[in-house]
C-alpha cells in the first residue's frame, strides 16, 4: 500500500470513528422489554467464582448465588409484566473487564454479580437499588507478618483486573508515597491463586468475597483478613443499560419489593449464614449495619 493510500485509509478510519463517536454520544432510549417479549429470552451476566453472589459449583451447569437469586426474582416480575410464563433465562459469563461493554452492546440484559455502583460507572450504565454493601480490605497468609496497610510497603499485592480495588490501592500508594508492586488476576479466583501460591503477599478485595474465597479454599486456616482495615465501603447493584426507563422501572420495583417484604433478608440468610454448595461451607457472614440499612432504605446512590 502506498503512503498516500495509507494516509487516506487512516483518515477515513478516523473520520468514521469520529462519526461513530458522535452518534453514540447521543442518548437513545432502549426498549429491553420489547426485545425480551419478541425473543422470549432474557440474558443474565454471571461469574465463575464470585462466592456467594454468582458462581458455578463444581459439576454444575448454571450459576447460583445471592445476586443470581435476586435476578431470578426480577425475571419473575418481568414474566408477570409481559405475560410470558415460559420466559427463558440464558446466562453469559462476564468478568470485570468485559461486563460494561457487553452490557452496553446488548449481549446481556442484567449483570447479576458483584458490580460496585460507582458515580463513574453511572455515566455508562444504570443500577438497581443496592443489594449489598462491602468493605474493601486485605487478605494475607497468617504467617506473612502483615498486620496493617503500612506493612504492605515493598510487598506484592494482588487485585482483580478492572475492579475498583485497583484504583483504591493506587490511591493509597500515592497518598502514602509507598512502593507496592501490583499483580492482577483475571477474576477473583485467579487473583486468590496469586496469594495462595506465593506470587502475591496480600490480596485487596471486598471483605465478603475474600471470606468466600478463604472458606472454600483447600486450606482456609492458612489465611486471615485485616478486619480493622477498610479502604472504602462499596454498594453492589444489579447493572443494566442506561436510557431504558421501562425496563429499569420493573427491575427497581422488583428489587425494592424484595427488601420491603423481608424476602431479601431470607435470601441473605440462605447464602451468608447457612451451608452453601458445593461443599456445604458456611461463610458465617452476618448482616452488617450497612447492609441492613440498604434493605431498610433502598438507594441507588453510587460511590
Amino acid at each position: 500500500m502506498t503512503s498516500r493510500r495509507l494516509a487516506s485509509t487512516t483518515l477515513a478510519a478516523l473520520l468514521g470513528a469520529c462519526l461513530l463517536g458522535t452518534a453514540t454520544a447521543q442518548p437513545q432510549e432502549i426498549d429491553t422489554l420489547a426485545r425480551i417479549k419478541q425473543t422470549g429470552v432474557i440474558t443474565i451476566g454471571s461469574r465463575d467464582s464470585s462466592i456467594p453472589f454468582s458462581y458455578t459449583p463444581k459439576g454444575g451447569s448454571e450459576p447460583v448465588g445471592f445476586s443470581n437469586d435476586i435476578c431470578l426474582k426480577v425475571v419473575d416480575a418481568i414474566k408477570a409484566k409481559l405475560g410470558l410464563p415460559a420466559l427463558r433465562v440464558q446466562y453469559t459469563l462476564l468478568n470485570s473487564l468485559n461486563r460494561i461493554p457487553l452490557m452496553q452492546n446488548g449481549t446481556v440484559d442484567l449483570d447479576c454479580a458483584t458490580t460496585t455502583n460507582s458515580v463513574v460507572r453511572q455515566q455508562q450504565v444504570a443500577f438497581a437499588p443496592s443489594h449489598f454493601v462491602a468493605g474493601i480490605t486485605v487478605a494475607v497468609k497468617k504467617d506473612s507478618g502483615i498486620n496493617s496497610l503500612a506493612d504492605l510497603a515493598g510487598k506484592t499485592v494482588a487485585t482483580v483486573s478492572g475492579s475498583t480495588s485497583v484504583q483504591l490501592l493506587r490511591t493509597f500508594k500515592r497518598a502514602e508515597a509507598m512502593e507496592v508492586r501490583e499483580i492482577s488476576g483475571k477474576d477473583t479466583a485467579d487473583a486468590f491463586l496469586l496469594l495462595a501460591n506465593g506470587r502475591a503477599d496480600a490480596y485487596v478485595l471486598d471483605d465478603v468475597q475474600l471470606a468466600g474465597l478463604i472458606a472454600t479454599s483447600p486450606n482456609p486456616g492458612d489465611y486471615r483478613m485485616l478486619r480493622d482495615v477498610v479502604l472504602r465501603q462499596e454498594p453492589y447493584g444489579i447493572m443494566m443499560r442506561k436510557n431504558d426507563p421501562q425496563f429499569e422501572a420493573v427491575v427497581d420495583e422488583a428489587v425494592t419489593q424484595l427488601m420491603k417484604s423481608g424476602e431479601m433478608e431470607r435470601l441473605y440468610a440462605r447464602w451468608f449464614t447457612q451451608p452453601i454448595p458445593p461443599a456445604n461451607v458456611n461463610l458465617n457472614f452476618p448482616m452488617t449495619d450497612a447492609v441492613r440499612e440498604a434493605f431498610r432504605n433502598p438507594s441507588k446512590k453510587g460511590v
